[in-house]
């Protein structure tokens, strides 16, 4: 596995290098300290996962996040100080699939990391179906009602475990178990941005769903489609 980390402190490089060399050791990591380099990267070794700080020399994370997202749905960790809620909506928001806080702990860390290389690299084909909502697991894309709609790494798997159950709720700790191998802090938040960027991208209007429902106080059920 081949991970890309962009990174531009020296001691946290260190870190993770050290954490993989003792917990990981067949995985291949690549860093940069600047943030159009890690693009540029992305593009030219073809990483399985990419960890991303937000304060790079030369441009902003957010901006390299973007630019990723302009050419690929590579998985993307954004590793980073910055604890703000509007970070991390935004981070999310803006096709990250997950985002963790520094100061770290290393075992939650790589966990988190092989979760996302897991459900990228062992991924069986399989179409799932719900309605007209049609879903290739696979490369991760959802037609519906004739549309091809591309997802991410994290809105597809969040998919898929919806259209498996469709009609039925499925509660906020099955769904983070089913995205990321375990509910963690936090874990609600992050699939409340993730379920907002799969309205926006599939329902009429984001701000009145019809499709991907809240069950208060429970999780989220996906209706029948008309």
């Amino acid at each position: 596995m081949k991970v890309l980390l962009i990174e531009d402190d020296r001691e946290i490089v260190d870190a993770i290098s050290l954490a993989f060399k003792i917990r990981w050791p067949e995985a291949t990591l690549i860093s940069t300290r600047l943030g159009q380099k890690g693009v540029e990267l992305v593009e030219s070794e073809s990483p399985d996962i990419v960890i991303l700080d937000l304060g790079l020399p030369d441009i902003n994370g957010f901006e390299v996040l973007q630019q990723i997202r302009l050419f690929s749905q590579v998985p993307t960790i954004i590793l980073t100080v910055r604890s703000d809620e509007a970070d991390i909506v935004k981070g999310l928001e803006w096709g990250a699939d997950d985002y963790i806080t520094k100061p770290f702990r290393q075992l939650e860390f790589l966990a988190r990391v092989k979760a996302l290389i897991r459900r990228q690299g062992t991924a069986e084909a399989e179409v799932v179906s719900y309605g007209p909502l049609r879903l290739d697991t696979t490369i991760g894309q959802l037609n519906y009602n004739g549309k091809d709609i591309p997802l991410t790494v994290t809105e597809s798997h969040i998919m898929a475990h919806l259209i498996r159950n469709g009609g039925r709720a499925v509660t906020h700790s099955s769904l983070a178990e089913a995205v990321w191998g375990d509910d963690y802090p936090g874990a609600a938040d992050s699939l409340k941005v993730h379920i907002r960027r799969l309205r926006e991208k599939i329902e009429e209007d984001p701000s009145r769903p019809r499709l991907i429902l809240t069950r208060t106080g429970v999780g989220y059920f996906l209706a029948r489609p008309d």
